[in-house]
């Protein structure tokens, strides 16, 4: 199995929602990947974007945003994904038309460089990924 790099959007609604219902493929693509011991990841760029959603009232959290990221970390066994420079400059060099915000740029790029499958909500990056530029899961 491909290794997975979970997106800011796809990490808030996993810890967030309460409907677990609605989890279906992720999840069992999460569990297959979690009893595999296949890598699964999280971007620096997502803690930079939840620290930002704190700071602009967008995300509710009881705790700093460096806390949230903390026990995240902690409880999913997420590992971080490598943020090199490479990845920053590829982020701005990504063929066809990519997804125009630039956290999500590096969440493709790093996708795109380690091979890894985006677990994703975003619409624009699961279009992306069906014209064959990256791999990606929608939850």
């Amino acid at each position: 199995m491909t290794g997975l790099l979970i997106d800011t959007c796809a990490l808030i609604w996993l810890v967030n929602s309460d409907d677990q219902a609605n989890f279906g493929a992720v999840e069992t693509t999460l569990n297959v990947a979690y009893s595999a011991s296949t890598p699964v990841y999280m971007s620096p760029i997502s803690a930079w974007e939840i620290a930002m959603l704190a700071a602009k009232g967008r995300l509710p959290i009881a705790m700093t945003p460096r806390a949230w990221v903390d026990q995240l970390i902690l409880r999913s066994g997420l590992l971080w994904a490598q943020m090199p420079v490479d990845v920053l400059l590829a982020s701005n060099a990504l063929p066809a038309d990519p997804h125009g915000d630039p956290a999500d740029r590096i969440i493709i790029a790093t996708a795109r460089e380690y091979g890894l499958r985006i677990v994703t909500r975003d619409q624009k990056i699961l279009d992306y990924a069906e014209k064959g530029h990256v791999m990606a899961l929608a939850c």
